[in-house]
């Protein structure tokens, strides 16, 4: 008997799955409506299920509406918003939470009536309708914050496991459906004394619908993911379809501001960013530097080597830029072969060191492509005696840089001319 209920514990997760996924996945065709509808309706039976009814399984007893149906419609929340974004998902969270207050405020009006028996024998049991109503109050404001919080805590793996999604949606599933346990296992320790069996086993078949789901939803990514399957026509390797409607944008926002031959912030960026950290610094009384790096004689590698070569040398020169910068401030490429490094906190004197290491480890570093050694011009500027505004800053470095060219290049320039350590 045991194993005849996991055999039907399986096929009811891969049928409500299914079907469930069917309707996500043509929501484009038959509407989100109709997806919304069907996890909606299935509430009341999910709560009467996990009052009333439960079955032994190999691991112990549990109720298919709390591990099958609650869990279900947990992760589908998840899986609709991986598939839209919050501006969807919501309406099914809040749809739900409003849905069953009124639905638990309608049946305690109705139990005012004066009912009439129709068939013998039979008579409404108001005492059960109580249980249920405080259970479907508990359950419903128990999945308003499990939804939320799943959808919160995938973001934040997201941070670490960014293209691991099947695994993201496992521990999201494990984590957050562990917590609603404990608090469905509470209101029924109440309402009827439930033994902490009941707490472990819930559990346990909570876990195995988790395992089930994942396995499925691992199945579901690997069929439209397979170029010429069942579902869709899109690569493999286009991954970007699997992540969230946020996780897409800032991808695209992230590419949108990067320099595609060096990879660094671009200067569009740099217009955006760059003013508001001055300010910030300015305001908590921190000193902010910026410099101007510039390659010397670089036309000269592109006329005498090809751009190419030129490009190649750029990668190279940005690669060491990104190396020393990035750990203390921001880089970005201003044009052609300057690049513009700003440093929060750091002041001149700071920031003038700094430059000349910088340089010195360019010219250990790198060669053009002859074997000559590549050399660079440095202009420092630093907040506040030098300007308060990025604007200002950046055309003070710029002048301090040129000073450094017409000095004979392969220099620092600061507030007080060349730099010597």
């Amino acid at each position: 008997m045991q194993w005849a209920n996991l055999a039907l514990f399986l096929t009811e997760a891969i049928v409500y799955f299914s079907v469930m996924t069917a309707f996500l996945h043509y929501r484009h065709i038959l509407g989100i409506g109709v997806f919304l509808t069907a996890l909606g309706v299935m509430h009341f039976l999910e709560t009467y299920l996990a009052a009333v009814f439960y079955v032994q399984l190999p691991f112990g007893v549990a109720s298919p509406g709390s591990s099958i149906l609650f869990a279900g419609k947990l992760m589908m929340i998840l899986m609709l918003y991986m598939r839209e974004d919050a501006a969807v998902v919501r309406q099914p969270i809040y749809g739900l939470f409003l849905g069953n207050i009124v639905t638990v405020t309608m049946a305690q009006i109705i139990r005012f009536h004066q009912t009439v028996a129709i068939v013998p024998g039979q008579s409404v049991s108001t005492a059960f309708l109580d249980e249920m109503g405080v259970l479907m109050v508990w359950g419903t404001s128990l999945l308003y914050i499990d939804a939320i919080a799943i959808i919160l805590f995938y973001e934040k793996l997201g941070r670490y496991l960014q293209r691991h999604i099947v695994l993201r949606f496992a521990i999201c599933g494990v984590v957050i459906l562990s917590f609603d346990q404990a608090g469905f296992y509470g209101a029924l320790r109440l309402l009827f004394n439930a033994p902490l069996d009941v707490f472990y086993d819930g559990w346990k078949a909570k876990m195995a619908a988790v395992g089930i789901y994942s396995l499925l939803f691992a199945t579901y990514l690997w069929l439209t993911s397979a170029k010429g399957r069942f579902l869709t026509r899109r690569s493999v390797a286009d991954v970007f379809n699997d992540l969230t409607f946020r996780e897409r944008y800032e991808e695209l926002l992230s590419r949108s501001g990067r320099d595609m031959l060096t990879g660094v912030s671009d200067r569009a960026r740099m217009e955006l960013d760059a003013p508001s950290v001055v300010v910030e610094c300015l305001e908590k009384k921190r000193p902010v530097s910026v410099l101007i790096v510039d390659i010397d004689h670089f036309k000269t590698v592109n006329d005498t080597f090809g751009h190419l070569q030129g490009d190649e040398i750029l990668r190279e020169f940005a690669a060491v830029l990104k190396r020393a910068v990035q750990p203390l401030g921001h880089l970005y490429r201003f044009g052609g072969e300057e690049f513009v490094a700003l440093l929060p906190a750091m002041a001149h004197e700071t920031a003038l060191a700094f430059s000349d290491s910088l340089r010195a480890a360019i010219l250990a570093d790198l060669q053009r492509p002859d074997g000559s050694p590549l050399t660079v011009s440095i202009g420092v500027a630093t907040a506040f005696e030098d300007g308060q505004l990025f604007r200002a800053l950046l055309s003070e470095a710029d002048s301090r840089l040129y000073a450094a060219k017409n000095n004979g290049r392969d220099q620092v320039h600061g507030r007080y001319g060349m730099w010597v350590g």
